[in-house]
């Protein structure tokens, strides 16, 4: 029975190994076509391999040394004398240090991506002449729905509602090639704006405004979700993101705008 358990544990080491190596070309880890449609996106990415290369890592050594352990374990006759230790010191040392400097080389690692993610300052940087970045929208997230306020074209976005403001419910428009953002807020309880193909996910907190900015590297639509079991119709809170040309998405709020005031009215004809 010893030396079942040390071909299960050898063998679940090559398999994870396997699945590993394997993941990438296969696009089993994210969403959709499994590419990130957001600059940032490719780096959170990035992140996300480099913590499954250094964990398969870690995994599969650590199976094949007890598999062997339990292979030579097995192999002891019942009249031999066997080892015994009470333990070392330096192996204790060795297997807390190594960790923890894995740990702090990936707290460093990242600190970019995450200034670029959440820092206000990097995010100013980040824009410039040829990609501005421009205040979209106002997103209110509610049980259940998501709730976005435009400015009126050429005029920029207010903290409080203003008379000729753009209102949708559950679609949110963006331009490409600009770095976008919003201002997230809640109604009620907490929920989480998240775009999985973007890579964006960012909580919304009762009384607080939140800033978001991303960018959308392709015109397409993007599925949006609330993240947080906010109530029991937290499924129903799905909406779409709607990347499209700075043309098109000017063109667009002239005719939701048009939509939103008209009275029906109609000049009889003469």
């Amino acid at each position: 029975m010893g030396k079942f358990w040390a071909v299960f544990f050898t063998l679940t080491s090559v398999i994870i190994f396997i699945v590993s190596w394997m993941s990438p070309a296969m696009q089993w880890w994210f969403p959709g076509d499994h590419k990130a449609y957001s600059t940032l996106g490719g780096k959170i990415d990035d992140l996300f391999y480099l913590i499954l290369v250094i964990v398969s890592v870690t995994f599969v050594g650590t199976s094949a040394a007890l598999g062997y352990a339990l292979w030579k374990g097995a192999a002891i006759r019942p009249d031999e004398k066997v080892w015994f230790s009470h333990g070392s010191h330096s192996l204790e040392v060795i297997w807390t240090i190594v960790p923890s400097a894995i740990l702090l080389f990936i707290a460093l690692y990242q600190l970019d991506v995450w200034a670029e993610y959440r820092m206000k300052a990097v995010a100013k940087e980040m824009s410039s002449a040829s990609r501005p970045m421009i205040a979209v929208a106002e997103v209110t997230a509610r049980q259940f729905e998501w709730r976005i306020r435009y400015p009126a074209n050429g005029k920029t976005l207010k903290p409080t509602p203003q008379p000729d403001d753009v209102y949708t419910v559950n679609e949110l428009h963006v331009p490409t090639g600009a770095l976008v953002s919003i201002t997230l807020r809640t109604d009620d309880v907490q929920h989480a704006f998240f775009v999985p193909e973007l890579r964006v996910k960012q909580d919304a907190v009762p009384g607080k405004m939140i800033p978001v900015w991303f960018d959308a590297t392709a015109p397409r639509s993007y599925e949006l979700l609330c993240a947080e079991l906010c109530g029991w119709g937290h499924y129903k809170m799905k909406a779409v993101l709607v990347a499209q040309s700075e043309d098109d998405f000017e063109a667009w709020k002239e005719e939701a705008s048009a939509r939103q005031f008209d009275d029906g009215y109609r000049q009889p004809a003469e």
